[in-house]
C-alpha cells in the first residue's frame, strides 16, 4: 500500500474517531441569551463552532511539527489533522493559511521548496480527512522565520514546522 492511500486512510479513522469522541462542554462566560441559545445549538449537533478554537484542546494545537529533512506527518499528529478538517467540514466559510518553515540549515532556495513541501503535505492531510482544498492556503516561510535563533537540534526542531492559522473562521 503506497504512503498516500495509508495517509488518507488513517485519516479517515481519525475522522470517524473524532465524530463519535465526545468533545468536552466549556461554559460560556456571561454571553446574551441569544448567543447562549446559539451556542447550546451548535454544541448538540455536534459541530464545532468558532468559539472552539479557543476552548477545544485539539483545535488549540496549531502547529505540525517535522522531522529533519522530511515532509512525512508524524502519526502524533493525525489528531489533530482530523479535528481542523472537522472544523473546515462544519464551517465551509472558514479558510486556512498553512505556513511552512524550516531550520537554519540549507540554502534559502531549498528551504523554501521544504516549507512548500511541509505545507502541502498538511494541506494533503486536511483533504484527506475531508477539508476542502478551496479553504486551504498554503505559504513558506523557509528559515525565514525562526521560533528560536539558537543552533543546537533542540531549537532547530522547534523550527521545523507549518503552523496552521485562521485566516476566516
Amino acid at each position: 500500500m503506497n504512503k498516500t492511500v495509508r495517509v488518507a486512510l488513517v485519516a479517515l479513522l481519525c475522522v470517524g474517531a473524532a465524530a463519535c469522541s465526545k468533545k468536552q462542554e466549556v461554559k460560556p462566560q456571561a454571553q446574551p441569551p441569544e448567543q447562549v441559545a446559539q451556542t447550546e445549538t451548535n454544541q448538540s449537533n455536534g459541530k464545532y463552532t468558532p468559539a472552539d478554537l479557543d476552548t477545544d484542546a485539539c483545535l488549540r494545537q496549531r502547529v505540525v511539527y517535522f522531522d529533519f529533512d522530511k515532509t512525512e506527518i508524524k502519526p502524533e499528529f493525525q489528531q489533530i489533522m482530523a479535528c481542523h478538517a472537522k472544523y473546515l467540514q462544519d464551517r465551509p466559510m472558514s479558510h486556512i493559511r498553512l505556513e511552512g518553515n524550516t531550520d537554519e540549515r540549507g540554502t534559502r532556495e531549498y528551504n523554501l521548496g521544504l516549507g512548500e513541501r511541509r505545507g502541502n503535505a498538511v494541506s494533503s492531510a486536511l483533504q484527506a480527512a475531508g477539508g476542502s482544498a478551496s479553504q486551504l492556503e498554503v505559504i513558506s516561510y523557509g528559515k525565514e522565520k525562526p521560533v528560536c535563533r539558537e543552533h543546537n537540534e533542540d531549537c532547530w526542531s522547534k523550527n521545523r514546522r507549518v503552523e496552521i492559522v485562521y485566516t476566516a473562521q
